[in-house]
């Protein structure tokens, strides 16, 4: 048995025991723990860390912990400048796609609305959230810091805000969505690309006040849906104006 000393910054320290938040504190470690191992033990998904500092030198998260090791841990939106460190990845390479847990709907069809593909079924347990992340390459989003310390779950985010339009500004500003944006190209219903459609090809599939007013449309090939900028797409758009601002109003 080896004992280290643990100090979390920022954000991190929500998922801490109240006594150990903001301050240093020691912990016995089983022989051969690696940080991974520590910072979850201790509560903290690895899927929130960026940064470990381990008697000042940055690491990642299969260090092996020896007796007297001091380590720091650091949160992405954390103030210090980690420019020229050794970062953990928080997200997986290339275009960005998503697995939301059966308790996030309303999360996944805003995502779906800006242009990013997300998958969703509100049946879906852990296990099945963990393993279509494994296949895909995907992100989990979930309030369950559980999920988030699975062995298969690489990339993940916990999700704090409650409401979904929050949950959406809350993730435009953790991945910085909003230069990869492409809205109104997903199904919100099952996340099937739209294509443009003329309007003798959906005519009777639309309501008659919509038939008599409307001119351009989308449709949905998997589940036939029909999608026009009504008053609906209207608000759908202030929404997603307002996350794409939330972090360039604070620059």
């Amino acid at each position: 048995m080896v004992c280290a000393t643990f100090r979390f910054y920022d954000g991190l320290n929500d998922f801490l025991a109240r006594e150990r938040r903001g301050r240093e504190f020691d912990t016995a470690c089983a022989r051969d723990a690696t940080t991974k191992h520590m910072i979850e033990a201790l509560g903290v998904p690895h899927t929130e860390v960026e940064l470990i500092l381990v008697n000042g030198v940055s690491t990642g998260l299969d260090t092996i912990l020896g007796d007297g090791d001091r380590i720091a841990v650091y949160p992405r939106f954390s103030s210090l400048d980690v420019t020229d460190t050794a970062r953990i990845a928080t997200r997986p390479p290339g275009r960005l796609r998503f697995v939301a847990d059966a308790h996030l709907g309303g999360l996944a069809r805003l995502l779906r609305m800006a242009g990013f593909d997300t998958i969703y079924d509100n049946e879906f347990d852990d296990g099945a959230v963990e393993a279509r992340a494994l296949e895909e390459g995907r992100i989990v989003l979930t309030r369950n810091r559980e999920l988030l310390k699975r062995r298969a779950v690489e990339y993940g985010a916990y999700v704090r805000a409650l409401k979904p339009q929050d949950q959406l500004r809350e993730l435009f500003e953790r991945f910085g969505l909003a230069e990869r944006a492409r809205p109104f190209t997903l199904c919100l219903h099952c996340n099937a690309p739209l294509r443009i459609a003329a309007k003798e090809e959906v005519l009777d599939r639309l309501p008659p006040l919509v038939r008599a007013v409307q001119h351009e449309f989308s449709t949905c090939d998997v589940c036939r849906r029909v999608y026009w900028k009504g008053s609906h797409w209207q608000r759908m758009a202030g929404m997603l104006d307002s996350a794409a601002g939330a972090r360039a109003g604070e620059d």
